[in-house]
């Protein structure tokens, strides 16, 4: 499709508002800030209340979000990096948060924590989620290993999917086209699609919800190298699906299962053009139930993860095979609407099995055995909340992680804070200390040449200090300062002869900086702004790779009449240290990557009660910058799509 005929088509859906201009107005103003949290607690409690720093991303910031990939949209939250989420939808992610890595991140989904054991850091791939399929996600930051257990030293990502309707059947269908190009090639070409089929909702006690959302994307060479490379293509599909009986108001219970896999090619490690594909697949299955009673509530939730992922070049091969089961049961007491209590246990069982060769040609052959590739973790832990009538708030825990490799160890956290409120306003201090353990991943101990069995847990420790005013729920600001000490970094490190392993790094160091945040409300709901800035000090010695000691983002948004809403939003990142490798001795070679920021622009518009459209265009400026040395990322590019729900 050439640029004539996006633009018409274009042009031709939002005419079409004019046709369907009397119909009945859709109010869609927009939302006052949220007030509720529940990731610092499992208890559903006022912010006001929360002394930890919590940001959440709501269901109408990813309805405005269609067409986008989950590492974007977190990218938009303070401190929060995802490296590699504005290249070619296939490039690989890196999760820094508060100056941290990858595994010091913990994703949840629907109240189990998520990994992949064959991963270099043991994370989720969120390449393989859908926007579409997600309801809400609220982001934790700062240690909170004590109620999610091991890597959750910097953030915790709580994931929720999209919940069944309460009407007898309800129907999501959902579709965009888009561009997909760098800054050098400006056709708007069409070469990305992304759609959502849903059905869903309520049959007397039991409830069931089943949706399909998939995406192809091309057009885009994933490495820079090479001028005029091969566009690398991505394709990917989500299938979930819930069944749930409510046996009567204070018990219910839920059966889950999701297929999430994709297909991408991908070019050489130094930018170059290459002949690659990676195909990553997560089958997931549980089951959850929660039983009330007087004052409290018991919870179990459980999943059993099969993981895959293949890499195939003319010059390389290798597959891995994990299984993951995972289990939370807890029990929450209220004592009085001023103490809470947690109370439970954590679960995982994790194993892999590795295979390489030398090409795509030749048979694979096991190179990591599943007997000796497995960790068993069982985490009991306690927490408790006390909320005052005079404004003091406390949240304090402890876990002991209980692990087959690696022993007992204790992690803890104190947190209090106090808000003082005069009317529908109130000022908050909060302060806290938290540690966190992050055991060496399964890779990093058994990978063939690199891995390392005498590898030592990473210990973190993390003091936060902050402020934050809200005005009657129209105007919020806040500032808070983190400190993070870390404690035997494992790092991949040349051992002499360019023999590379993964070691423990004998010297301490830390990371501190400051977020700022503000989001206010004005024009009866109509406007909304909102803004953030981080400063991360990361520690010269170690490692800073790619994390920008400034990042900024900046948004407003403004509801023109009762169908039509806009908003503009830019993100600047700092400049950033980065290693490009030697193809042959793996020796680091520093490079710089230049400072950048993206202006986007997004309209949607309410053509009937269940029907709306929307167009984005990204990257407005064309602005040309790298995220990963050597590798592209996306150009001026727009996207339009529709809603129809009933």
């Amino acid at each position: 499709m050439n640029k004539k005929m996006f633009f018409g088509a274009a042009f031709l859906m939002l005419g079409s508002s004019i046709v369907f201009g009397q119909e009945e107005p859709i109010d869609e103003k927009v939302n006052e800030l949220e007030e509720v949290v529940i990731s610092d607690s499992k208890f559903n409690l006022k912010r006001e209340q929360s002394g930890k720093v919590i940001a959440k991303i709501t269901a109408e910031d990813l309805k405005r979000s269609q067409g986008q990939s989950v590492a974007t949209v977190l990218g938009r939250i303070a401190g929060v990096v995802i490296n590699g989420s504005n290249s070619a939808a296939g490039q690989s992610l890196n999760y820094y948060i508060r100056g941290g890595r990858t595994r010091q991140v913990a994703i949840r989904l629907d109240g189990v924590t998520i990994s992949d054991p064959s991963a270099i850091a043991g994370e989720f791939d969120l390449r393989l989620l859908s926007v579409n399929q997600i309801e809400s996600i609220e982001i934790l930051k700062g240690a909170s290993s004590t109620l999610y257990g091991s890597g959750a030293a910097t953030a915790v990502i709580n994931i929720t999917s999209k919940a069944e309707s309460k009407e007898q059947i309800a129907a999501h269908f959902a579709s965009s086209i888009g561009t997909n190009q760098s800054q050098e090639d400006q056709d708007y070409d069409i070469n990305e699609f992304v759609n959502l089929a849903s059905v869903n909702g309520t049959l007397g006690k039991v409830s069931y919800l089943a949706s399909f959302g998939n995406q192809f994307s091309d057009g885009l060479s994933a490495g820079e190298v090479t001028e005029n490379g091969n566009a690398d293509a991505f394709s990917k599909f989500n299938v979930n699906a819930k069944v749930g009986y409510q046996w009567n108001k204070n018990f219910k219970f839920q059966f889950f299962g999701n297929l999430d896999q994709f297909d991408n090619e991908f070019d050489q490690s130094d930018g170059s053009d290459a002949n690659n594909d990676s195909f990553s697949r997560q089958l997931r299955g549980g089951a959850s139930g929660e039983l009330k009673y007087a004052n409290g509530s018991f919870t179990f939730v459980n999943s059993y993860n099969l993981l895959e992922r293949l890499f195939e070049s003319d010059f390389f091969a290798s597959k891995s095979e994990s299984r993951v089961y995972t289990f939370d049961v807890y029990n929450k007491y209220n004592f009085n609407n001023m103490l809470y209590t947690v109370v439970g246990a954590n679960g995982s069982y994790s194993d892999y099995t590795g295979f390489s060769a030398n090409s795509r040609t030749q048979p694979l052959q096991e190179t990591i055995n599943d007997d000796v590739a497995d960790f068993d973790i069982i985490d009991p832990y306690v927490n408790v909340v006390y909320t005052s009538q005079f404004g003091l708030n406390i949240n304090a825990g402890a876990r002991l992680n209980i692990h087959s490799e690696y022993g007992t160890h204790l992690v803890y956290s104190i947190n209090p804070s106090y808000t003082y409120k005069f009317g529908e306003n109130y000022i908050k201090g909060l302060a806290s200390y938290s540690t966190a353990y992050i055991t060496p991943t399964l890779f990093q101990l058994n990978a063939p040449l690199f891995g390392n069995q005498d590898l030592d847990p990473e210990e973190n420790s993390t003091i936060e200090g902050g402020l934050e005013f809200s005005s009657t729920k129209k105007f919020r600001v806040s500032a808070v300062y983190f400190l993070r000490n870390e404690e035997n970094f494992v790092d991949f490190v040349d051992t002499g002869g360019f023999v590379f392993l993964y070691q423990n790094v004998e010297d301490d160091f830390s990371t501190d900086g400051v977020e700022f945040e503000v989001n206010s409300t004005l024009m009866d709901d109509k406007l909304s702004l909102r803004g953030n800035f981080t400063y991360t000090n990361v520690d010269e010695e170690l490692s800073n790779i790619r994390i920008p000691e400034i990042m900024m983002n900046a948004s407003i948004g403004y509801q023109v009449t009762d169908k039509t809403y806009t908003s503009l939003s830019y993100q600047f990142n700092d400049e950033r240290k980065e290693n490009s490798f030697d193809p042959v001795t793996f020796a680091p070679i520093p490079k710089e990557l230049d400072a950048y920021g993206v202006l986007d622009f997004y309209i949607s518009h309410q053509l009937m009660k269940n029907l709306s459209i929307y167009a984005a265009m990204n990257n407005i400026t064309n602005e040309e910058y790298q995220e990963i040395f050597g590798f592209s990322t996306r150009g001026r590019n727009a996207r339009i799509g529709f809603n129809l729900k009933f």
